[in-house]
């Protein structure tokens, strides 16, 4: 099989599918994206481009070679897929691997004023509430489902009549800086506003923000539930994995068949658009699987298997199976070398995961033509990986709230939900581990993840 310590886009990476499409062996590269897209160890390969490159192959008995754009978290990937039918099996060779930004919407002004925000919302031409923050409504005192679809002004009370929707689409500076109280608490809040226009330059809606006023003397505080909020329970965890997973991959499947063209050509913005649906639709799928599992984490039992590993090579899939991100950011990733061994207890998978995790960020944040460093050392009883970039680095009163639910250095920079590393620090103390970091503002970061040492 290929190997992957010089990605880029003369690098071959191969697969062999049976005749169910699972994968039999798969290199790096399309290992890691399949697991991006979803997909585990006994799945049908979940990138769907691919997968329906394989079964037109096999559908047609003989070899097939198409380009092919896959969404993989933040931007995409332009690929140059083959299949081969062999004796009921699939072999497929995928080269290309370039890196292509994701559209994006240009910033708007309101999107700057709304820095800082409580919460967001959205409406209609008809000022139709069509969207509220995630749990806007469980944080201020209001049912936000029920909220959706109700006119505007069913959520915020106007101490002046806010005229006709016409008039109020046709001038937003009625709304930008204009006092409200939430109607259900008669919480005072100042709202921020700007027109949100279609494809076509019309009028769609609006979007803005809102910011909560204090006001000296009253009591605000039993309206607004403590920071974090209650805990996830396993019945709305499991009726989230049940009621999001199948849509959403129904969502990205269909999203990938447009824009890979597969029932004829269509306009190249159309495509681009149906790619920006399939990376949206990944997104959220890993949102619902880290939320699903923040319910198994979170139990005051939980525990994860303490068994031999060598977490020096852990650390090297780890580094492996992003070889080719890095090498699309400019990246290098220096890993331990093939003969240094670390024995630990803990478990292979998790411990995995947590790499995989602290690796790709470290990518991702670090400048292009910088190195990251993977080392691996014994301390005492324990064994150590750390993780280094030369990135912008993360100032002393973040370093401890970036292991918290939903938080993020930059919330405004591309990245992920603000889960990550919540997740991988509760997964490292499960195992009897710790995972930290230390950071000087402006020379990077280095996280360090232990386990007890064999």
């Amino acid at each position: 099989m290929t190997s992957i310590d010089s990605p880029g886009e003369s690098m071959v990476a191969r697969a062999i599918l049976d005749a169910g499409d699972h994968i039999l062996s798969a290199d790096p590269p399309i290992e890691l994206l399949h697991m991006r897209a979803g997909g585990g160890a006994t799945d049908r390969l979940a990138v769907a481009p691919i997968a329906r490159i394989a079964r037109l192959a096999r559908r047609l008995g003989i070899m097939v070679s198409r380009k092919v754009v896959v969404a993989d978290e933040e931007g995409d990937l332009d690929l140059w897929v083959q299949a081969r039918p062999e004796t009921g099996q699939i072999r497929l060779s995928v080269s290309g691997w370039r890196d292509r930004a994701a559209w994006r919407p240009m910033a708007t002004p309101a999107d700057h004023a709304a820095a800082g925000a409580d919460f967001r919302w959205e409406t209609d031409a008809a000022l139709r509430l069509t969207f509220l923050s995630p749990g806007a409504g469980q944080r201020h005192g209001f049912d936000a489902e029920a909220m959706l679809g109700r006119p505007l002004n069913a959520l915020f009370a106007f101490e002046t009549p806010t005229g006709r929707a016409g008039r109020l689409l046709a001038d937003t500076a009625t709304l930008d800086g204009r006092a409200a109280r939430l109607c259900p608490t008669d919480v005072p809040v100042r709202l921020s506003a700007a027109i949100r226009h279609d494809g076509m330059g019309g009028i769609a809606g609006l979007f803005g923000a809102t910011f909560l006023i204090d006001e000296p003397g009253e009591a605000d505080d039993e309206f607004l539930l403590a920071p974090g909020g209650p805990p996830l329970t396993e019945a709305f965890t499991a009726g989230l994995d049940k009621a999001l997973r199948t849509p959403l991959a129904r969502i990205v499947a269909n999203a990938d068949s447009i824009a890979a063209r597969a029932d004829g050509p269509i306009a190249a913005d159309y495509a681009g658009y149906a790619q920006d649906i399939a990376h949206a639709g990944r997104h959220l799928i890993g949102l619902v699987d880290n939320l699903v599992e923040l319910q198994a984490i979170e139990k005051p039992d939980f525990r994860l298997a303490a068994t031999p590993i060598d977490l020096a090579d852990v650390a090297r899939r780890a580094a492996g199976l992003l070889g080719v991100r890095a090498d699309t950011a400019g990246v290098t990733i220096r890993r331990p070398a093939a003969d240094e061994g670390l024995p630990a207890i803990g478990d292979f998978g998790r411990s995995l995961q947590i790499l995989i995790n602290l690796i790709g960020n470290a990518v991702r944040y670090s400048p292009r033509g910088s190195e990251v460093v993977v080392a691996v050392e014994r301390d005492g009883p324990w064994a150590l990986v750390s993780v280094a970039d030369r990135g912008k680095g993360i100032a002393d009163e973040d370093q401890a709230r970036i292991f918290e639910k939903f938080e993020r250095v930059d919330p405004s920079e591309a990245g992920g939900n603000g889960l990550g590393l919540y997740i991988a620090r509760r997964l490292a103390r499960a195992m009897g581990g710790e995972l930290s970091v230390d950071s000087v503002p402006g020379e990077g970061a280095t996280f360090t993840f232990r386990l007890r040492a064999q």
